[in-house]
């Protein structure tokens, strides 16, 4: 009988990613969502189950999860009543996956990522490693909220619960495709696109390839831990600029702009940063991980889901998280401040 993985937020890119790998790996695979985002009949084809379940309604991962798994993959934890619904059925279940975040890491004078507008970015090791010192855990922001779910875990699970720390995340089913700031400049036919900080920020991006790659390791050696996980090189926005618009056929060009004030005014990219972010992936290794792509490799299927997305309609609606941050496409700013340079 085929081993069971239950993935909590399946339909989301993460989720789609690891269903994908785990039926290969010949994995028995249930999908759980609400019912806003379909399946894609890629993986319903090849045999993936969907339950649909709200998870603020009490009792309903209970009664989805009664029959067991032996692994369960929470994409979508976020606070202390999530982490709650996991300790209610740990019983059932043979090992829990818990997708966390790295912005949960704070320098030696305690900055961190959440308050970098505030107090200033961060000055972190490069690379990061796991026993880098995190934020607190809370409900002030993302990243305490975010640790308070891996502290509470670990500390009550009697089930092992490994944690995953991913970077900027890349990959179709996004609502916050971060490549989207290039891919709608170039259709959009900006002849001069800016980067701030002369195009040399590192922000370490993680492919749902790779996610999902260390996630298959994890579930067949369960053990309570937090690891890592991160594409193999760190690209520079440079970098990523230049393998979008090669793969877009772009013919405009790209502006470096100097200066180390953060946030920068001009040409702030989803990775513009003033100091390298860089994660740490020996850990992981050790295990026997081996990454599963590189940003290079994967970003394609994300530029070719982004550019067929947004012809779908009103990319708003189709990227709500990064529609949010409409600032980030205010073209008659960039404008000016571009022809104040020359």
């Amino acid at each position: 009988m085929p081993r069971h993985a239950f993935i909590l937020g399946g339909t989301g890119q993460i989720g789609r990613a690891v269903a994908g790998e785990l039926i290969e790996q010949g994995w028995r695979v249930t999908v759980a969502h609400r019912g806003s985002r379909p399946l894609p009949s890629s993986l319903s084809e090849r045999g993936v189950e969907v339950v649909f379940l709200d998870r603020e309604k009490p009792g309903q991962l209970a009664e989805a999860v009664r029959s067991g798994a032996d692994a369960l993959i929470d994409t979508v934890a976020f606070g202390l009543d999530h982490t709650r619904q996991l300790l209610e059925v740990q019983d059932s279940v043979g090992s829990f996956v818990v997708i966390s975040s790295s912005s949960v890491y704070r320098d030696a004078l305690g900055k961190t990522l959440d308050e970098a507008r505030q107090n200033g970015f961060p000055d972190l090791p490069m690379p990061i490693p796991e026993t880098q010192p995190t934020v607190d855990p809370g409900t002030a922001t993302y990243s305490t909220r975010k640790v308070a779910v891996e502290r509470a875990l670990l500390d009550h699970a009697t089930t092992p619960v490994t944690v995953l720390r991913p970077g900027a995340i890349h990959g179709p089913g996004s609502q916050l495709p971060r490549e989207w700031w290039f891919v709608k400049r170039i259709l959009d036919g900006r002849k001069a696109i800016p980067l701030a900080y002369r195009g040399r920020s590192r922000f370490h991006t993680t492919s749902v390839a790779n996610i999902a790659a260390l996630t298959r390791v994890v579930i067949e050696a369960p053990a309570s831990r937090v690891l890592n996980i991160a594409d193999p090189s760190a690209p520079s926005v440079a970098n990523i600029a230049a393998v979008i618009s090669q793969l877009m056929g772009y013919a405009g060009h790209f502006v470096e702009v100097p200066g180390d004030a953060y946030p920068p005014v001009l040409g702030r990219t989803p990775w513009s940063v003033p100091r390298p972010f860089v994660l740490d992936m020996k850990a992981a290794e050790g295990l026997g991980y081996a990454p599963a792509t590189t940003y290079a490799e994967a970003v394609k299927s994300t530029c070719d889901w982004l550019v067929k997305t947004a012809s779908d309609g009103d990319w708003r609606e189709r990227f709500p998280g990064i529609a949010r941050s409409p600032e980030l496409f205010d073209y008659r700013t960039e404008d000016r401040l571009l022809a104040a340079r020359t």
